[in-house]
């Protein structure tokens, strides 16, 4: 039972992905295949004058894993690969050429039901004559239904581009890569990056903003969540590869963090100096992974009870304590796995109930 989203949808992400690819090939072979069309940011003739001072920032020049970017003037055919660029290229009002499929976590589309709502607002929903071209990502970057859309940018601020990858985008047009870590990109600083890149600075500092209000009035609303310890894994009842914990490096605890609940010291002490979004971990020592409350996901209730039933992973101490959230909804928990200003809005009425549910077993 890996999780798919113990990776990321580009097939460099670790091989740890390779239970969840099989499931999107197949996902992929079905989809239809989309003609392609042309679009642009959305505006209308009351933000002309907004786009006119837009455009007189550029160029603009991006640093990066792999060197730095110059954009020479303002994008008007966006192209996106990985998640959460896209979602907040959207955001930002800007209706992109082209993005990846949701082909884990996704609709029948092939959407979310966040990018639906803003690209529904912005007059391109898909099905419509100004919907994104979506393409699929199941075995890695597609490169030949990207260059179809001659974009004159390429959004990966949050993506694991490898330097190949990376390469090959360049030929197509001016890339905009993950800043450190593959994968590691904060929501916050994505819709920076992303903001820049699209001459809408001012735009992505008021979305981050926003954003991060609506979530700390929700989380006022639960307040029993405050200063609770916890550990995002991902475990594998009957598996010979356990148990496999988040880091701070990645978005999910990251998330958790900010709504202030506690990264587990003993995530914190093993985990310390490295760059990786997780650590594997024997299930063998999972008695050792104190917590007050431990989140992964699973594929369905009968592994949830798995979970608790296992030998060795019922000895973790949150779940012995009633004080586990297992998550089945494929779409919530990629909500929160590739945070988005668009997606941890929409998850935060479901998300947070779960959590203070799990809170109010702590002993």
């Amino acid at each position: 039972m890996t999780s798919p989203l113990f990776s990321g949808p580009s097939a460099t992400r670790r091989t740890l992905f390779r239970s969840a690819g099989k499931a999107t090939a197949v996902l992929a072979a079905a989809a239809l295949t989309l003609s392609a069309c042309s679009t642009g940011p959305a505006s209308s003739a009351g933000d002309a004058s907004a786009s006119s001072s837009s455009s007189s920032q550029f160029p603009v020049t991006i640093e990066h894993v792999y060197g730095e970017t110059t954009i020479e003037k303002q994008p008007t055919r966006v192209a996106t690969v990985s998640w959460v660029n896209d979602d907040v290229a959207i955001a930002l009002g800007v209706v992109p050429v082209g993005v990846p499929k949701n082909e884990w976590g996704g609709n029948e589309q092939g959407s979310t039901p966040w990018k639906d709502a803003a690209l529904e607002e912005l007059g391109a929903g898909f099905g419509s004559d100004k919907a994104p071209v979506q393409y699929s990502e199941a075995d890695g970057i597609n490169f030949t239904e990207i260059a179809k859309l001659t974009p004159d940018v390429i959004l990966a601020a949050y993506s694991g581009l490898t330097e190949e990858d990376y390469k090959k985008l360049t030929e197509i047009a001016p890339v905009v890569a993950h800043p450190e870590l593959a994968y590691g990109t904060s929501w916050q600083d994505s819709t920076s990056i992303i903001g820049k890149a699209l001459g809408k600075d001012a735009e992505a500092a008021k979305l981050v903003s926003d954003t991060e209000a609506t979530i700390k009035e929700k989380v006022a609303e639960y307040p029993q969540i405050t200063g609770k310890s916890f550990i995002y894994g991902n475990l594998e009842p009957a598996s010979a590869e356990g148990v496999n914990v988040y880091t701070a490096n990645d978005n999910r605890p990251r998330f958790l963090s900010e709504i202030g609940m506690q990264l587990a010291p003993v995530v914190e002490e093993n985990s310390k100096g490295s760059k990786e979004f997780f650590i594997p971990w024997s299930a063998e020592k999972a008695n050792e992974l104190e917590s007050d409350i431990f989140v992964t996901w699973v594929p369905d209730a009968a592994t949830t009870d798995s979970i608790k039933s296992d030998p060795l992973l019922g000895q973790i101490p949150a779940i012995k304590n009633g004080a586990l959230v297992a998550d089945s909804d494929n779409t919530l928990t990629l909500s929160i796995s590739a945070s988005s200003p668009l997606s941890l809005p929409w998850s935060l009425d479901t998300f947070l109930p779960q959590l203070a549910s799990a809170a109010d077993a702590v002993k």
